[in-house]
């Protein structure tokens, strides 16, 4: 950490939202950390790939992308910090920021950029079965499963994205969805009905996930029919959307009724000099992009936020 804790502006989180607040504040000549608890690029780091990036027709890996990113607001002088912000509180002169190393940064203005975590099932075998055979991540987890079958319970584009991946890897891969369509891109799904080794039940609830030591089967239920039956897996990946990272700031901001942070056109929260971006506030859509451009606002309005102070 550097030798002051006294900062312009501290930025929450390192994903691509924080990491682009962090690279447009350096540029923009202030003083600027960024406190990430995970590692720089957040859930983007663990993408095998992303194909809707502007810049990158053939496609760039998760860990690739972030990595640039880090380098780049590194370049313009932002300050990565390995922490986790705990709470934030406002002062008379500004905020203050305390880290779960029981230390804190003062800044004068801040950016929420915490993003979103994978949201749970809430199900029987859940929790006593993570990390043995339940994961919210297939690039992390994918390659203890090679030549087992597995299941993917979700239909968005983060389900599909990484059943097509798990198929590189797993004998077979079954993809479990409550409705009877995908919600995920055209293109994504064109990959993944012509994916022999990804098979696909259709309005099917998880009940629970069996196994004692480790994940031996879902059980499901039929919507239609109301019949049980149990899907042989030994691994199973969760994707049923997310949740926002904002627990820390313990009723701080005005969030609708998800958490989601609200914000005006300038990306500035109900408190003054606060201001959020990225998958964190509330907002249509959810994708790196997006979380780019709300970046390069939020900065900027911070910027002349702390000009005209």
């Amino acid at each position: 950490m550097p030798d002051t804790a006294n900062y312009d502006i501290v930025i929450i989180g390192a994903g691509p939202a924080g990491l682009t607040a962090g690279l447009y504040a350096g540029r923009g000549g202030l003083r600027a950390a960024v406190v990430e608890k995970l590692a720089p690029g957040g859930l983007v780091a663990n993408t095998e790939r992303i194909d809707n990036y502007p810049g990158f027709p053939d496609g760039i890996s998760g860990l690739d992308l972030a990595q640039r990113m880090q380098a780049q607001a590194v370049k313009f002088g932002a300050h990565i910090l390995s922490d986790e912000a705990v709470s934030i509180a406002v002062g008379q002169k500004g905020f203050s920021v305390f880290l779960a190393s029981e230390t804190s940064l003062n800044a004068k203005a801040v950016i929420v950029a915490a993003g979103a975590m994978p949201r749970a099932l809430g199900v029987p075998g859940e929790k006593e079965l993570l990390g043995k055979g339940v994961s919210y991540c297939a690039v992390c987890d994918g390659a203890f499963f090679k030549g087992q079958d597995v299941a993917v319970v979700g239909g968005g584009d983060s389900a599909v994205q990484e059943a097509i991946y798990l198929a590189g890897l797993a004998s077979k891969v079954t993809v479990v969805h409550r409705r009877d369509a995908l919600r995920a891109a055209d293109s994504l799904q064109k990959i993944a009905f012509a994916n022999k080794k990804i098979e696909f039940l259709w309005s099917r609830a998880v009940l629970a996930i069996e196994g004692r030591d480790a994940v031996s089967g879902l059980r499901l239920q039929d919507k239609a029919t109301l019949a049980e039956s149990v899907l042989p897996v030994s691994g199973v990946f969760i994707y049923v959307g997310n949740q926002p990272s904002t627990g820390f700031l313990s009723g701080l901001l005005k969030t609708d009724e998800l958490g989601y942070i609200i914000t005006d056109c300038d990306l500035m929260t109900s408190v003054p000099g606060v201001f959020a971006c990225g998958d964190v506030r509330k907002k249509l859509v959810r994708q790196i992009s997006s979380a780019v451009g709300d970046a390069a606002i939020a900065a900027t309005a911070a910027q002349r936020y702390l000009e005209a102070l």
